[in-house]
Parts: C-alpha cells; structure tokens; sequence
C-alpha cells in the first residue's frame, strides 16, 4: 500500500517495491511503474495502485467421490499480478487521492476467481475416482487443478499468472476416517501385539536362561561346598593325624626320656647298691677280721683261762661256775630255801669236797 503525506493543497506519493502505480491527470497518465514516488493534486488526480508480488490463497472445499463419501480437499494455489496495466483496466485497483486508501477490494475478486476455477477440476476428478483411489494420492489431483489454472483464459484477460497449485491433504470425513484407519490401526496393534508377545517370548527365554544360569551357579557353588567340605574334613583328618603324630612322637620321647632315666637311675642304684656291696663286704671283711681277732683274743682268754682254772681245785671252779651261773639268771627278788633244798645243796658240796 502505497504512502500518501499531506502538504497544503499538494499530497505526495511514495510507493513500494511491490507496488504498481499509475497516476492519471485529466486522462493522460504522469506516472506509472513500480517504487513511484511524486507530488500530485487531490483534485485532479487519478491513482491506481496493483500489488505485483507473490500472494497465496489458502482452499479448502468439500467434494464427493463415486462411491458417494463426502471428502474435503485442502489446497493452495499462489499467484501474481503478472500484467498490472490489464488488470488496473480490468479490475478497481483505484485508490483514494486525499488518504491512499484503496477505494475496493479487487483481490478479493481475483481470490474468488481463483478458489472457483481450481474447485471444477478437483470436483471433477474427485467424482469420478472411488474413495479408495481418491484418498491414495494428491498428484492427479494437484495435476488437475494445475493445468486447469494454467490453460484458463479468463486470469490472463485480467492479467494474472498461476505460479503454482499445491493440494496439501484429502481427508473424509471424521467417523470414515476413523472406520478406514480401523483396518491399519488394527494391523498396527496385531503388530504391536505380535511384538510385545515376541518380547515376552524372549523375556521368558531370557529368564528361563537366567534362572537355568542360576541353578548351574547353584550347582557349582554346592559343588564347590562339597570340595570344601571334603577339603576340609581331610585336613581336620590330616591334622588330627599330625597331632596324634606329634604326640606319639611325643609319648615316645617321653618314654624314652623316661627310659633313658630309669636306665639311669637303675645304673646309678646298681652303682650305689654295688658301692654299698663293696663298702658291706669291705665292712663285712673287716668285722670279720675283728670278729676273727675277737675271737683268737677271747680264744686265747678262754685258753688261757682254762688254763688258770686247770691248776685250781674243783671246789674253786665249782665256786666260779656258780657265780658266773649267778650272774647269767635273771634277777630273784624274793627266795625260799626250803630245808630240803639246803639239804641237798650241802649234800653235793660234801660230795665235791
């Protein structure tokens, strides 16, 4: 839109890059072009103003196919203002001289133009295709609406060009949508199914390998527990027979300590009881050497006693026997002499005598 400043009685015009203006004085044309900028007269001045630049116009319409399903057809199709000196002629692109303000809306027209012309063809080919055919693709539909717009007189009369056609979705309506997804969602969970029981398959395999995995580690470990078991009873074994080892070893030199004392102690008895045997018979040799000469002494007392009693008479010796009878009897506190005694005793000493 073109910008429009006041001055007085004089208005200036400055245009933009995408802008065509025209400006007309009393039926010849002052100026004319895109990016104009002048001065004019509100009074006497006849503007026009055509946008050249690339416009896009969204559509969206109804259609029905052969099977009668009510579809909607989402298009757009971009255009431009190709020749705007055929358009400014063709359509009221005039715009207000005091304010800039464009005085209709000439777009709107080309819009509507545009939106009939590319809604026949789809309709057209829409209705001859099956919902399945329509709903498989957007190229014919694209192709159709194309070609259509590009071999249609009436937008070069008014000076516009196609520059494309695009159909963006064909979608039915909601219930026929949901009914015709019904199929592949159903495809898709019995796939998704598929899977999870797949996952599951494999989760249980897994866990069948984990828990046989389990028990062979069970295996091993009580394996293993036995070993240890048995390792360990063998050397409880091995030691109690070290230790019962140790201590015969150990009996064995106690018993030969013992031995090896009692040896000893025999040895040194017998060499104590033989020092005493020598000491007794040395003892002995020698009491019996004093008994000896004891016995030549007191036998040649008694010789020599016999002797002196030899030369004594018999009433002397008989005096001497009965003193040395006296002093052999044991001690007589108390005698009787009775006169038979007496008698018999005198009787014998006047025998002796």
């Amino acid at each position: 839109m073109a910008d429009v400043t006041r001055r007085l009685f004089l208005r200036h015009l400055r245009g933009a890059q995408t802008s065509w203006v025209r400006h007309h004085v009393r039926g010849r044309v002052r100026h004319e072009g895109v990016g104009q900028s002048f001065w004019y007269r509100p009074l006497v001045a006849v503007l026009s103003e055509v946008p050249v630049d690339d416009r896009e116009l969204p559509l969206l319409f109804h259609a029905r196919t052969a099977d009668f399903a009510d579809v909607t057809v989402q298009a757009t199709v971009t255009y431009r203002v190709a020749d705007p000196a055929l358009a400014a002629t063709r359509l009221d692109f005039s715009l207000d001289p005091r304010r800039g303000a464009p005085r209709s809306r000439p777009l709107d027209q080309i819009a509507t133009l545009l939106a009939e012309l590319a809604q026949q063809p789809a309709l057209d080919l829409v209705a001859r295709l099956p919902l399945g055919d329509a709903l498989a693709g957007v190229a014919p539909l694209r192709e159709a609406v194309s070609a259509a717009l590009g071999a249609e007189p009436r937008l070069a009369d008014i000076g516009v060009t196609v520059v494309s056609a695009r159909v963006v979705a064909i979608r039915p309506e909601p219930e026929l949508e949901r009914a015709l997804q019904t199929p592949t969602r159903e495809g898709v969970q019995v796939e998704a199914d598929r899977a999870t029981y797949a996952r599951r398959a494999q989760a249980v395999e897994q866990e069948r390998a984990i828990a046989e995995n389990e028990l062979q580690n069970k295996i091993e470990l009580a394996r293993r527990e036995q070993q240890l078991v048995e390792q360990h009873g063998a050397n409880s074994r091995r030691k109690v027979e070290l230790d019962a080892a140790a201590e015969l070893a150990a009996a064995q030199g106690k018993v030969e300590r013992e031995r090896v004392v009692h040896a000893a102690a025999a040895e040194r008895v017998r060499l104590l009881a033989q020092a005493e045997a020598e000491k007794e018979r040395s003892l002995a040799a020698g009491r019996a050497d004093g008994v000896r000469a004891v016995g030549l002494a007191e036998a040649e007392t008694e010789a020599a006693k016999l002797a002196a009693y030899a030369s004594l008479p018999a009433g002397v010796l008989q005096a001497l026997a009965m003193k040395e009878l006296a002093g052999k009897l044991p001690e007589i506190h108390q005698l009787t002499v009775t006169p038979d005694v007496v008698t018999e005793l005198l009787t014998r000493l006047a025998a002796g005598r």
